[in-house]
């Protein structure tokens, strides 16, 4: 069985160790003004013109800004064969959503409507080991829950088996939540979707509002996100990026030697994340996700300080039989909802095809967003694949703030 997920795996333990890329043509991207600064610009266009070659990348839309003006916005290569990726197409935006939903329970805790160290057995009491774990420990991923997605071979079978499948939020935690915590909740950390979909449950039932909804209220519309929106099935609004793995090709034991490289745009992002928060987005609202949210807006001081606290480095360490229990470091230390490497805030989303990256440097207000798509090159033997967009956030990253460059491989 091909072990697609080892590549996020290697994503998530250093946010980060990314690497994958290829060659095409650019194509001018509609901009609302000219470049703040014409030669960062260039420079910019000649990094993902080279990594797009190294990397076998299809397509790589990027925005960056400082300070609010825009440096550049622009889509290179292609989205289909023949047709030119463009700078207004939606994607699908992955983890960036969990910085949304732990923004939600940071606003909730701001208004005393809940702690972060109530136990959440209050409103989830069905879900088993409730009430040994808090709201806080769902967010910071330092609960102990196993993953139904990382290393799990019986979830990934039924998933890449049917790529197409409608999965119920019963169905993804049947896969989890009944197994022993991996610690004593608070104790260690690991990388865990499970703990966001339990955390969505717990916020629809503090507010007695669906996800979808609380997301809509509470980020894109006070960020003004209008291009972000959730859907629980494989709906891209169009312009539609699209993407493309051979990641399905264990499951289907092709002979290594045999090509096989499959449109994935079409496939059911429903096993993902937390209902509700399953979303597609453009450039333009990743960017700003960065240049506001991981900037502070919709939070207070005390909260905004706790999504992005690195008090986990001293408390991540690695555990035998926990693939993603790693120690924090300068490099990759989770916050709550994000990833703090170096002085930047980043989330950087990978699966099915797709790859982005957004990050915000606080003290020089650079926001950098990246979105790839790959060619049947980029793929291992076994379709593997890394976040290719880490490395052109590195390097732009360098660019834009020499004194703070991203600790984040380049190549």
């Amino acid at each position: 069985m091909a072990k697609r997920w080892s590549a996020v795996v290697a994503l998530l333990m250093v946010a980060v160790l990314a690497a994958c890329g290829t060659s095409g043509s650019s194509s001018d991207s509609s901009t609302s003004k000219a470049s703040s600064d014409p030669q960062k610009a260039a420079a910019i266009e000649k990094i993902v013109e080279d990594l797009m070659a190294s990397k076998y990348l299809k397509s790589v839309i990027v925005r960056v800004t400082e300070d609010g003006d825009e440096v550049i916005t622009k889509a290179f290569g292609e989205s289909q064969t023949g047709i030119p990726a463009t700078a207004d197409m939606s994607f699908r935006n992955g983890s960036v959503a969990i910085a949304y939903v732990a923004a939600v329970l940071l606003q909730l805790v701001d208004e005393g409507t809940v702690a972060l160290d109530d136990m959440i057995g209050k409103w989830v009491p069905e879900i088993p080991h409730s009430g040994e774990v808090t709201l806080g420990q769902l967010a910071t991923m330092t609960s102990g829950y196993q993953d139904y997605v990382l290393g799990n071979d019986a979830f990934e079978t039924v998933e890449l088996t049917d790529p197409f499948k409608a999965w119920t939020t019963d169905e993804m935690l049947s896969y989890a939540v009944d197994k022993p915590l991996l610690y004593k909740p608070g104790t260690n950390w690991n990388y865990a979707h499970t703990n966001y979909v339990i955390l969505g449950l717990a916020l629809e039932k503090i507010t007695g509002k669906p996800v979808e909804e609380l997301l809509r209220e509470r980020i894109s519309e006070p960020l003004g996100l209008r291009n972000t929106v959730s859907n629980l099935t494989a709906t891209i609004p169009e312009p539609a990026l699209h993407a493309y793995s051979p990641e399905r090709r264990g499951i289907l034991n092709l002979p290594p030697a045999t090509p096989f490289y499959e449109e994935t745009t079409g496939w059911n992002p429903s096993w993902s994340i937390t209902h509700g928060a399953i979303q597609t987005s453009n450039i333009y609202d990743v960017e700003a996700t960065g240049r506001k949210l991981f900037a502070g807006e919709t939070l207070s001081k005390e909260s905004y300080e706790t999504m992005t606290s690195t008090r986990l480095r001293g408390v991540a360490r690695p555990l035998p039989g926990c693939t993603t229990c790693v120690e924090m470091s300068e490099r990759y230390t989770y916050g709550m909802g994000v990833v703090l490497t170096g002085d930047w805030i980043v989330q950087n989303p990978l699966f099915n095809g797709y790859a982005a990256v957004v990050g915000y440097l606080p003290g020089e207000k650079v926001s950098i967003a990246v979105a790839v798509t790959y060619k049947a090159e980029a793929f291992g033997p076994a379709g593997a694949y890394d976040n290719s967009g880490n490395p052109i956030f590195a390097r732009i990253g360098a660019l834009m703030a020499p004194d703070h460059a991203p600790p984040i491989p380049r190549d």
